[in-house]
């Protein structure tokens, strides 16, 4: 009885990896630098499947609310972006976490609603973790060669500081699971996301690989 209520787990866990969602936004630097079909292009190739697709031109208060749909944002952006100064060995802007996150959240509405925006709704096994991985590191500087954004921008934290602006990085993609599933709501509703199959999901989640020769 034990055995089969482990099999039974395991079997969700995996139903659950496959439809794992993850938000990605092209910013308005990606579309007007022309990478739209490139950034597409790296998270397919990966084996992840688009389900919701848009462009607009997001308000500034969609943008703060997008921002701070987790309570404890301001606080933990202000808390992380003065440890980064300090272990580049510069000087913070500030040392009140609050004040930092003010002058973020200012700069990046300024940002994204520049110009359209084209957000999207990716699936797959792992695939906040996925597109992370390709997307690369916040910074573009401190991003690995391979990475979208190691490869596409030069910008920097200490260009983004002097220029008093926040980084141009093109893409935003959802920290973890759970910030996916309060960001996806927030730009798309259930009836925008497409339940369809494609022929590589049987490549990837068929445990026989089923039907290759018939």
């Amino acid at each position: 009885m034990e055995f089969l209520e482990i099999k039974s787990k395991k079997k969700e866990i995996m139903a659950h990896l496959k439809e794992e969602r993850t938000l990605v936004l092209i910013k308005p630097d990606g579309i007007q630098r022309s990478l739209v079909g490139e950034i597409l292009g790296r998270y397919e190739r990966a084996g992840l499947k688009l389900v919701g697709v848009k462009m607009l031109v997001p308000t500034v208060d969609h943008i703060e609310k997008h921002y701070t749909l987790d309570p404890n944002w301001r606080r933990v952006t202000g808390e992380k972006t003065i440890a980064g100064y300090q272990k580049r060995g510069l000087t913070p802007p500030s040392m009140d976490p609050l004040e930092i996150t003010a002058r973020i959240l200012d700069g990046l509405k300024r940002y994204l609603s520049a110009g359209p925006v084209i957000a999207m709704v990716w699936q797959g096994a792992h695939a906040v973790q996925i597109i992370r991985k390709l997307t690369g590191s916040t910074e573009p500087l401190s991003s690995d060669v391979g990475t979208i954004r190691g490869d596409y921008v030069l910008d920097s934290y200490q260009m983004a500081d002097i220029d008093r602006r926040a980084v141009r990085n093109l893409i935003h993609a959802s920290g973890s699971v759970e910030e996916a599933q309060m960001e996806i709501p927030h730009w798309f509703d259930e009836k925008e996301l497409i339940k369809y199959n494609i022929v590589q999901e049987k490549i990837f989640y068929d445990v026989n690989l089923d039907g290759i020769l018939d």
